[in-house]
């Protein structure tokens, strides 16, 4: 009877093994990259070798420099099962790059005297109750929520519980903060002693742009940022125009997460085909963190303004000296040459500056960089689950723009 046992087990563990051997095999993975892009057609050829071979349907990238696009393409598919091309134009979530125009709009403010970033949280919002680490701990400002140094916890994966389908009523900001703060209101460190990335203190900014302009955050930012720089394609939520751009969500099936997606949001599955499930609209309950959903072509609207001193076209959404204190001003170090700012992560290399900001959720992978000293700006969006466009982007960034 042992040595039955024994066999079975045996067999057990062989075929355990061959199976995850042929997983490790079929995995899809992204094609390595050249050592240095050196031609636009060797870009195209990389890029869409990983949409074809690799785990990801559809990417768009776009190029800035000082005020103009100087490169604008898409690769694969924004939608298979749909058959819709990924394009410039292709309208995908942007999570936490939603992080910058928050920022945005808290300076803009800042700029019109209606708040100060050295204020108390509580100054605005009297019923911001947190647990301080002790008596004389230093109170929250508005700067610390900015670059992430407030003590105040992450959500980590519990914001894939907010979320919502379409069509479900969309969540008020500041009564979303009021429901969720209790669970984070006991501080991690003292403000101001480090930095820890955290989507709370972006509700909370949120929250506090509502209390002093007396509108909805999303109305705010509609029509401040969005409308300003032309950003016909970018919202809270999915407008008739912006449909027949839209990406659809993925994730692979040859995947180490894909056995817990039914559990987590096993109601916004739409299909599978081919290698991937496709994923229904997501909405997030936390604009401020990450609501926004809009195309790369506006995005790069965005960081034209950026890279020209906060002004597009004509109409200006910051001051020079604004953007200058969010690219150069109040850093906590995070790492070895490795800064959190005014929302941009910052970044040191080859003693230059690289702002950045990555977004990433259900179906969706998007990064933003901005290299100030080169006036360049990279946009790099992907309708997949996996975090790969910043690695992708370290390829694209070697050509000489």
């Amino acid at each position: 009877m042992k040595i039955l046992k024994r066999k079975k087990w045996l067999i057990f563990s062989f075929i355990l093994v061959l199976f995850v051997t042929v997983l490790i095999l079929l995995w899809p993975k992204i094609p390595k990259a050249p050592d240095t892009i050196i031609s636009t057609t060797e870009l195209d050829n990389y890029l869409n070798k990983i949409t074809v071979k690799g785990p990801i349907p559809g990417l768009s990238l776009i190029v800035v420099k000082n005020d103009s696009v100087i490169y604008s393409k898409g690769y694969g598919w924004a939608d298979i099962p749909r058959k819709i091309r990924a394009t410039p134009e292709t309208v995908y979530h942007w999570f936490s790059v939603t992080k910058i125009i928050t920022a945005i709009a808290i300076i803009q403010l800042y700029e019109q005297g209606r708040l100060n970033i050295e204020d108390p949280v509580s100054k605005y919002l009297p019923n911001f109750n947190i647990k301080y680490p002790s008596d004389t701990s230093k109170t929250i400002t508005i700067r610390n929520l900015l670059n992430h140094s407030s003590g105040i916890l992450g959500a980590g994966m519990t914001v894939v519980k907010w979320i919502h389908h379409e069509g479900e009523p969309h969540w008020n900001q500041t009564e979303f903060l009021k429901k969720v703060l209790p669970d984070y209101s006991t501080l991690w460190f003292e403000p101001g002693e480090k930095t820890s990335y955290t989507n709370i203190a972006y509700m909370v900014l949120g929250a506090i742009i509502e209390e002093v302009t007396n509108q909805t955050y999303e109305d705010y930012v509609r029509q401040n940022i969005l409308d300003p720089l032309g950003m016909k394609h970018t919202d809270f939520v999915y407008r008739k125009e912006m449909e027949p751009f839209e990406a659809g969500g993925s994730h692979p099936i040859l995947n180490k997460y894909t056995p817990i997606i039914p559990f987590m949001v096993g109601s916004y599955i739409r299909e599978i085909e081919g290698k991937y499930i496709w994923i229904k609209r997501v909405y997030n309950n936390q604009t401020p963190p990450s609501g926004l959903i809009g195309s790369p072509n506006d995005a790069a609207r965005f960081v034209r303004a950026y890279l020209n001193k906060g002004m597009l076209d004509g109409k200006r959404i910051l001051s020079e000296q604004s953007i200058s204190m969010m690219t150069n001003e109040y850093y906590i170090q995070s790492g070895e040459k490795a800064y959190q700012g005014i929302g941009w992560q910052v970044y040191e290399e080859d003693d230059r500056k690289i702002l950045q900001h990555i977004g990433g959720g259900i179906g969706f992978n998007f990064v933003m960089q901005v290299h100030p000293e080169k006036n360049l700006g990279f946009i790099l969006f992907s309708n997949s689950t996996l975090n790969n466009c910043w690695e992708i982007l370290q390829s694209v960034t070697t050509y000489n723009w």
